[in-house]
């Protein structure tokens, strides 16, 4: 797949600017993603970026899920956990 293929189709699917995406991805490697303040504000940067809202339940699942290493890695199980 091409590169600007697979970030069209992410913008598709998420309503994410493929910039936004960028910006995302290079702030995501400086987090200690067993810190959980920083994983929490990850989260609701990420939900801000594609203009939705997360519940309280859904940021301690998702939370939970990233500091205990599972999360799946494949993109429609990421985007189905954030969606449920």
């Amino acid at each position: 797949m091409h590169h600007d293929d697979f970030f069209d189709r992410i913008q598709n699917q998420t309503n994410v600017d493929p910039n936004d995406l960028q910006k995302m991805a290079n702030a995501a490697e400086g987090v200690n993603f067993q810190d959980e303040a920083m994983v929490r504000q990850l989260i609701n940067e990420v939900a801000r970026m594609a203009g939705t809202r997360v519940s309280r339940e859904k940021e301690d699942y998702l939370v939970h899920a990233i500091i205990n290493n599972q999360v799946p890695l494949d993109f429609a199980s990421l985007n189905q956990l954030f969606r449920d």
